[in-house]
């Protein structure tokens, strides 16, 4: 009687593989599972580190950029002047140096006398002297000839004192500061905008290849 119980309990072989498979498969699963999310986290780690960097860098240059447009923004808040539709050929006001016994006309920048072959020339960009914080730029030549208007420019020092006539007004100014640069068609000019300057620009006395530039500035407004 006991020995038929026993046999009805035993379990057969093919039920114990069946169950040790299904054993072995939710372990492999399980472990799986965990190296797949592991690997997951990792992955994630690694993009979100990505993105950190990405986005940083896109701020950064952002910032440059934000910092690149503030410090260009002083020039291009320099006012511009109205011009009238008219104009003549007639100097409408003077340049004047003690100093070296200077005293040139200067006509409209638009007229066809604004020419260093023909007289001192207003620079193209250059805003007139009565405009606040503006730059009134001046070109002549220097060396032998008639047209040689600024020959002697190059005994002017720091300190030295340089007017403009303009509109029935009288510009003072003080050369603040005189450089050099090479010859290569375009003027850097080192100025504070946040004055009122004169600019005077010729070739270098005895060089060939470089060109002086000299910054005065508004000292005193006046009438004539």
């Amino acid at each position: 009687m006991q020995r038929q119980e026993y046999n009805k309990k035993r379990i057969s072989p093919s039920v114990v593989a069946i169950i040790g498979a299904i054993l072995t498969l939710t372990g492999g699963f399980f472990i799986s599972y965990n190296y797949i999310q592991s690997k997951k986290v990792v992955a994630y780690d690694y993009m979100a580190n990505i993105f950190y960097e990405s986005n940083k860098e896109s701020k950064d240059n952002e910032e440059i950029a934000d910092q690149i447009s503030e410090s260009t923004d002083v020039e291009e808040e320099t006012p511009v002047e109205e011009e009238s539709a008219t104009y003549t050929d007639e100097y409408i006001g003077y340049l004047i140096i003690p100093k070296i016994n200077l005293q040139k006309g200067f006509v409209d920048k638009r007229s066809s006398e604004n020419d260093v072959e023909k007289n001192i020339m207003i620079v193209e960009g250059s805003n007139y002297p009565d405009v606040e914080k503006g730059n009134f730029i001046i070109a002549g030549h220097s060396g032998t000839g008639w047209k040689a208007f600024f020959n002697e420019l190059y005994r002017l020092t720091t300190g030295d004192t340089a007017y403009i006539t303009y509109k029935g007004k009288k510009y003072t100014y003080t050369i603040t500061n005189i450089y050099k640069q090479q010859k290569t068609g375009k003027i850097a000019i080192y100025r504070n905008y946040d004055k009122t300057t004169l600019t005077l620009v010729t070739c270098t006395n005895n060089d060939d290849t470089t060109q002086t530039v000299y910054i005065a500035e508004l000292q005193s407004v006046e009438a004539e």
